[in-house]
């Protein structure tokens, strides 16, 4: 690995960023390693960027990795947040390849509205409420969400941005083979899928096994997708996530397929 880019909400610490570490520990040597903030959907942010440091030829093969462990923040007075989230982790080798070959990463609709920072929120801990010269107030370390407020944001901006991918790309949305959002919740899903006419049968759902795990949950649900035999090399993946910021993202791939997958599939992909 040449690089190692850490999407993650929950750094071990404030300062310095937790990536340096993580490559460390994977003995990677003095690679150039940096965390992303963009909370649930950092790990659609990290494939752009990875996706930019390859194509732009600073490096060969980039490892991005989603990690969170939610369960560090979480109030246990907060029933409603409480019961949703998971700790997880996934990661991904971004690396050069042939144009219209699997595994390409097509393109990538991206945005935030920072008026909407307050929705999803640890109030406590950082440098802005340091500096009021205030104690912290009761409950300022714990994560806090405005759950209707979070949904109806999370399933306009995640649909807008997945149509505005589909024309990019010159998809129809009968032709997405996988739809794989950020596991959110339940509601969030089959809305957002509903709106683009993407049928459950088509809609990658791990949520029910592990939670919501943050930027791990996208690449823990595509990992469990595999593992289950319903991707095949080639096909069209279309990914989205919403998270706190405000931020969204989406993506646009073609499946890579791996050695298992292409011995099962009878096909010879590389």
């Amino acid at each position: 690995m040449d690089a190692v880019v850490l999407a993650t909400a929950t750094p071990d610490h404030p300062c310095p960023g937790t990536a340096p570490a993580l490559a460390a520990r994977l003995g990677l040597g003095p690679v150039p390693a940096f965390d992303i903030g963009a909370v649930c959907s950092g790990f659609v942010y990290g494939l752009a960027v990875c996706r930019g440091l390859v194509v732009s030829g600073l490096y060969d093969r980039v490892l991005l990795v989603g990690a969170d462990v939610y369960s560090t923040w979480l109030d246990p007075r907060d029933r409603s947040s409480g019961v949703v989230f998971g700790d997880g982790a996934g990661a991904a080798l971004i690396g050069a390849g042939r144009a219209g070959a699997p595994g390409e990463l097509l393109a990538f609709d991206l945005g935030s509205d920072g008026a909407g920072y307050d929705l999803i929120t640890v109030a406590g801990g950082g440098s802005r409420a340091r500096a009021t010269g205030r104690p912290p107030a009761e409950g300022d370390e714990f994560f806090r969400m405005r759950g209707r407020a979070v949904y109806q944001h999370a399933v306009e901006r995640m649909t807008a941005s997945c149509r505005s991918l589909l024309d990019t790309v010159g998809w129809e949305a009968a032709q997405v083979d996988h739809f794989v959002p950020h596991q959110a919740n339940a509601r969030i899903l089959r809305a957002v899928a509903g709106r683009l006419g993407i049928g459950a049968d088509r809609c990658v759902i791990h949520l029910d096994r592990v939670g919501n795990t943050g930027a791990a949950s996208i690449p823990l649900a595509l990992a469990d997708a595999e593992a289950r035999g319903r991707l095949r090399a080639g096909d069209r993946v279309l990914l989205t996530a919403f998270g706190g910021g405000l931020t969204w993202g989406t993506a646009a791939l073609r499946w890579p397929g791996t050695p298992r997958a292409a011995a099962h599939d009878g096909r010879n992909e590389s």
